[in-house]
């Protein structure tokens, strides 16, 4: 494996890093299903957060240069209910005194979870609740569609019991979203996973690609002829929420949307930008950039583990030869896209660990991932709109 060198870069300034919108932490590497395509390694490890660890971390965070006013803590990587629910109830506890204790300006910390859903309960919502924890559940629409992949370790699948744990949450009246993983099996049946999500009253999903990612070594959709299968599923997807308007809020066609919309222009996504996100394990090691990259290895990086919370600050590993090589090289791919690509002002650049899995490197530019991600999406929604205002200038023009 190659090793940095000091010539790898300058670091960034400390004003190009930040400012901190997602926090995530990590409170066990244990998950009790089986996925066929998850990135994430060590799902066996029963290892567990320390709740006392939460105060360094938040204390790093917050006497670093990169705080906001305002920031996320997402509980995810690994199954989060797997953890005992007086675990969260005490890290409440922790974050509100180590806030109350912070000196400066108040800092603002939501809590959010990502789980598979199939451990709620009536417990579960009660702590969800009384924590003010925002709820993400990941759900691949019907059922025969989820227990292909979303499996438990003894080969069963878990689509009763997520929806047994939305459920839950319905009838407690906790709002949700659902993240969807679409992979080349889905891409025939925009219509059922439509229907699925409107009849099980589900308002708001956002679709993750199967991608080649971390332990995930091959992904269904590099399979021949699957791209135009995409663009179709998107654009069947884009008529159905427009026939039935307010029945569902597609989280791609919202960004997509939103950016169309404004005069604005990503410059950079919080997946290449320093400290804008900050994913930390388990054992209180800590790295930037994409969530997906903690805790892989790779040939050509290493680790991506720039410290850990007890012994170094934030700022310090700026000038680590580690952190500088991975920033050159993120930041050399996204100049190309910036150079190169049509779609820079709606990705900003992509995600490095995209890059990196397909390409080897973060210093490239357009991956398969982009290109259902955000290129497909955005000519799917564009060329919905355009549609839609020529049918209402066409309507006005009529005669009355």
């Amino acid at each position: 494996m190659p090793l940095p060198t000091a010539s790898d870069g300058a670091p960034p300034a400390l004003e190009d890093c930040g400012p901190l919108s997602l926090l995530v932490v990590q409170p066990t590497p244990f998950c009790n299903l089986d996925c066929d395509y998850c990135y994430l390694p060590g799902r066996d490890d029963r290892g567990r957060l320390d709740p006392a660890l939460l105060e360094p971390i938040l204390e790093r965070v917050l006497a670093g240069p990169f705080v906001a006013e305002r920031f996320t803590l997402l509980w995810h990587a690994g199954e989060p209910l797997a953890v005992p629910i007086a675990f969260y109830d005490e890290a409440t506890a922790r974050i509100r005194s180590v806030l109350e204790r912070q000196g400066g300006a108040p800092v603002t910390v939501r809590q959010a979870i990502q789980t598979n859903g199939t451990l709620i309960d009536g417990a579960w919502c009660d702590c969800f609740a009384r924590n003010g924890i925002d709820v993400g559940v990941s759900l691949d629409g019907p059922a025969f569609l989820h227990d292909a992949h979303r499996r438990t370790r003894t080969g069963l699948g878990s689509h009763a019991a997520t929806m047994r744990g939305i459920g839950w949450l319905q009838r407690r009246g906790l709002p949700f979203h659902v993240i969807s993983v679409i992979t080349e099996q889905a891409l025939d049946h925009a219509e059922a996973i439509f229907a699925f999500f409107v009849a099980n009253r589900i308002e708001e999903v956002g679709f993750n690609m199967e991608e080649r990612e971390g332990e995930n070594g091959i992904s269904s959709l590099e399979r021949p002829g699957t791209e135009a299968r995409w663009r179709a599923f998107l654009e069947r997807f884009w008529e159905l929420t427009g026939r039935h308007p307010g029945a569902l809020r597609l989280r791609e066609f919202e960004q997509v949307c939103a950016l169309a919309c404004t005069d604005g222009r990503l410059e950079r996504t919080d997946m290449n930008k320093p400290f804008v996100i900050l994913n930390v394990d388990h054992r209180g090691n800590f790295s930037t950039f994409d969530p997906e990259l903690l805790g892989v290895r790779t040939r050509e990086y290493g680790d991506f583990v720039l410290g850990n919370v007890r012994t170094d600050s934030l700022e310090s590993v700026l000038d680590s030869q580690k952190f500088r090589r991975i920033h050159r090289d993120m930041a050399a791919g996204v100049e190309r896209c910036r150079r190169e690509c049509d779609y820079f002002g709606l990705c900003g650049g992509g995600a490095g660990s995209n890059k990196y899995w397909e390409k080897g490197t973060f210093d490239c530019t357009e991956t398969q991932a982009c290109r259902y991600r955000i290129k497909a999406v955005a000519d799917v929604v564009l060329a919905g709109m355009e549609r839609e205002l020529a049918i209402e200038a066409a309507a006005q023009a009529q005669p009355a």
